[in-house]
Formats: structure tokens, sequence, C-alpha cells
């Protein structure tokens, strides 16, 4: 029997016959490289029989690979021209592939998934901080997702990965940390899409950790939103409109005159935890 994936035409040929050039509005730029989109799929892991959910799949270059995994994918796509495409991936895997018309930012995780999850995307550029920021955030830890494997522009991923007094360390890096295992996967040149994109992008991978305890995950939203916010003043003048912020610093030592980037990540949960103990 032959694999499904050779028997499929090339994804040019696909492109061009359902008509999809790249949507500028819908922040799409398509992968057409199977052996980069292959390296792409084999970054979390094994995903033989595993649940994978995919934002934005397009004419469904990384679906493919997914599906030469072995993944059950789940594809969220809001371009209606993609639906016929997708059709034709979904009679060639049957049963693996599941696609839903319609907007991720509108969906959430758990009515679209019933159970845990990778989610693999290479995420629209006009959406992609959006939805990682919502994954990231909640109560309830660990989360429904058991990976994160997502392209974005190069600017993003390093602030997602970056480290304390980086240039891109800010609250993304904190948001992404403090209870994840955060890495920069592979880095994927601009000419590598079509069309180009003027950027260069790269893939992050995220697995949860441990949650802190006695951290309210929106208390430290909070508290880094107004310590980046103006991440050039001192401490002692970003955090004065934050209730209890000066005081937390001050109970664990921490000196109101550094700025925000001089602070680690674990820093930050400290401080976060003592306002919650105020």
């Amino acid at each position: 029997m032959r694999n499904p994936v050779t028997a499929l035409p090339p994804l040019r040929d696909v492109i061009a016959r359902h008509g999809l050039a790249a949507s500028k509005a819908l922040g799409q730029n398509f992968l057409l490289d199977e052996q980069l989109l292959d390296r792409i799929a084999a970054v979390p892991g094994d995903l033989d029989g595993q649940d994978v959910l995919e934002i934005g799949p397009g004419p469904g270059g990384l679906t493919r690979a997914l599906l030469r995994a072995g993944a059950r994918v789940t594809a969220i796509e809001r371009d209606r021209r993609c639906l016929p495409a997708l059709a034709e991936l979904a009679d060639a895997f049957p049963g693996q592939l599941t696609v839903i018309e319609g907007d991720a930012l509108e969906l959430p995780l758990g009515q679209v998934m019933p159970g845990p999850c990778h989610i693999v995307s290479n995420l629209p550029y006009n959406v992609g901080t959006a939805l990682f920021v919502g994954w990231l955030g909640g109560k309830a830890w660990p989360p429904q997702w058991l990976s994160l494997t997502l392209m974005f522009q190069r600017e993003v991923a390093d602030r997602i990965v970056a480290a304390t007094n980086d240039d891109a360390y800010g609250r993304l890096a904190i948001l992404s940390q403090w209870r994840c295992h955060a890495r920069l996967a592979m880095k994927v040149h601009r000419s590598a899409f079509t069309p180009p994109p003027k950027v260069m992008s790269a893939i992050v991978h995220l697995t949860p950790a441990p949650m802190p305890e006695g951290v309210a995950p929106s208390r430290l939203e909070a508290l880094t939103a107004a310590a980046f916010g103006q991440r050039r003043k001192m401490l002692r003048q970003s955090l004065k409109g934050l209730p209890g912020a000066l005081a937390a610093l001050e109970s664990e030592g921490i000196d109101a005159s550094r700025r925000a980037e001089t602070l680690s990540v674990e820093d930050f949960v400290r401080v976060a935890r003592a306002m919650d103990a105020v």
C-alpha cells in the first residue's frame, strides 16, 4: 500500500488548482518544503496515535506532515477557500483529520478538543500572540495541552525564550517560563515561505512544568504588565500604581530602584506571591 502522502499531488499544484493565493489580511504564508514540514512535525516527539490541534492549516502542508506522523489532527481554518483542499486530505487519511471552519480566537480549546492534545501550528502572524497568551493563561494547571510547537516571527520567538537582561526579555518571557519549559526548537528562513514574509521565523516548543504554589496567574499578569509597561523606569515608578507591589518588593528584599528586565522569572513569581499574601 502506498503512503497516502506520496499519493497526493505536490502542494504547489494543490494551491494552483484551488486558487489559494496567500491572504495578507489573514496573515497567511505557506510552507511547501515537505522535509522542513516533517522536521517541524517531529519537534513534539512521537505523535503516532496522539491528538493534535492545528490552527490555520491553509492548504495543508503541515497537516500532511502531522498525518504522516500518525497524529489524529483537528484543524481550525477560517479561510473557506482552503476547505476543499483540506477535504481532499481528509479523504486520503480516513479517520485522522477533522476540519472545523471558524475563528480559533472564538473557539475555546475545551470546546474543540475533548481531551489532552498537542498543539502544533504555523500560526497566522496576525493572531499568533493572542492565541499563545490565551493558552498560557488560566488557573487550571497543568493545562489541557501536552505541548505547544508553534511558528512565530523570530522577534516574538526570541521574546518567549529570552533570559533576564536580554533585550528581548519582558512580559512574554515571564508568562511563558514561570510554569513552562520553553526552548527555541528551530529557525526558519523567510525564503522557505510562499510568499516570503519580510521577517525571519522560528519554532518554539513549550511543555508544562509544575506550577509554583501560592501565585495567581492574574496577579502575575498584572504585575508584569505594570513592570514592563514602562520598562525603562525604575520599579518604584512603574509599580507605584499597583496596590501592594512596592510593599511586596520590600518584603522580598528587592531594590525598588532596579528596572524590570533585571528581575528573573523567579523574582517576579516571589513578588506576585507576596502580593497575594498581603
